[in-house]
């Protein structure tokens, strides 16, 4: 627990003193934030904010990482890697934006290209090295599924929707960067109840596991001193994407994959109601929502973003409560 704590403590102070050094510099670049002509029009007081401010969180986290490196083995940069190169996309795509001077930067197929080649080389690299397993717990059952080759095509659609997902819901000051900090404690819980699971955790990653979710869980709440509203600075699509990566790593190597449906559920809110909205649009001409995702309609319904985002927060630590036990 000391090394979590510890780790947690560390990165958010590297975190709040690059985000004080960084955020100015964003506004000098005028790397503000192109809002939505058709969003909710209490966003448009936010164009100018800067953005990509996902990229001192990297930083940080990488810093940390560099810092307790001692304690973990190559596991601890591996996943961080993985991480940081789904921020990429993200980064493209903010930079586009911010040059354009629109909230459209890559097109989607773009966007989904670039994932299926990131998230087949993560695939491939997890199936050849041995601490990463290659299956997946199923709960109720108290069983594990091997997939063998099959990890690969499954760790492309997995990472893929998860990254997808946790940039869906990054749409409100604090909201993404708090649901991402409460997932991060339920791993790092996760990890100090090893011992007591019934996904078997090998010993070899419990290490690296536990500093990686302390790093996290640290960078998203410095972000959040920050990004809470009102939002001195966005994270960007290069925050949305690194989050969504982080989260992928995290699970894939506690064999969570299906769990992520419990802990993630806000995100698999976004999505599904993004789906239904888009779905309906198509097949009826009527939409659902007032707005999609899920939590600008809530926005249009009149409730204040505070108050979303409390909501949220409040319903991923019951899920991350659930998702802990359904471990045990």
């Amino acid at each position: 627990m000391s090394t979590f704590v510890t780790a947690a403590v560390v990165t958010f102070v590297i975190t709040l003193i690059l985000g004080k050094i960084s955020i100015p510099m964003l506004h000098r670049l005028h790397f503000g934030q192109p809002v939505r002509d058709d969003g909710p029009q209490s966003h448009l007081k936010k164009s100018g904010t800067p953005t990509m401010g996902g990229i001192f969180v990297v930083i940080s986290m990488v810093i940390a990482a560099l810092i307790f490196m001692g304690s973990t083995s190559d596991l601890l940069f591996e996943m961080l890697i993985g991480s940081m190169l789904f921020s990429v996309i993200g980064l493209i795509d903010d930079v586009l934006k911010v040059r354009e001077h629109n909230s459209k930067g890559l097109r989607a197929w773009q966007k989904v290209l670039m994932q299926i080649v990131i998230g087949i080389g993560v695939g491939f690299y997890c199936l050849h090295d041995p601490q990463i397993p290659t299956s997946f717990y199923i709960p109720f059952a108290r069983t594990e599924v091997e997939l063998g080759g099959w990890f690969v095509p499954f760790c492309v659609i997995y990472i893929m929707a998860v990254t997808n997902s946790v940039n869906l819901t990054d749409g409100l000051d604090g909201l993404a960067g708090s649901s991402t900090a409460v997932n991060a404690l339920a791993y790092g819980v996760l990890f100090m109840l090893a011992s007591g699971l019934s996904v078997v955790i090998d010993e070899s990653i419990i290490a690296d596991g536990t500093v990686f979710s302390a790093i996290l869980l640290g960078s998203t709440l410095g972000f959040l001193f920050y990004n809470s509203n009102p939002a001195s600075v966005f994270m960007g699509d290069v925050g949305s994407f690194l989050f969504g990566g982080a989260l992928s790593m995290v699970s894939i190597i506690t064999k969570t994959e299906l769990l992520m449906i419990v802990l993630g559920f806000v995100y698999v809110l976004s999505s599904v109601s993004v789906i239904l909205q888009v779905g309906s649009y198509k097949l009826r001409h009527k939409r659902i929502f007032k707005m999609a995702p899920l939590h600008h309609h809530f926005e249009l319904k009149g409730y204040k973003e505070t108050k979303i985002v409390a909501a949220y927060t409040i319903v991923t630590a019951i899920c991350s409560m659930l998702f802990l036990l359904l471990t045990k």
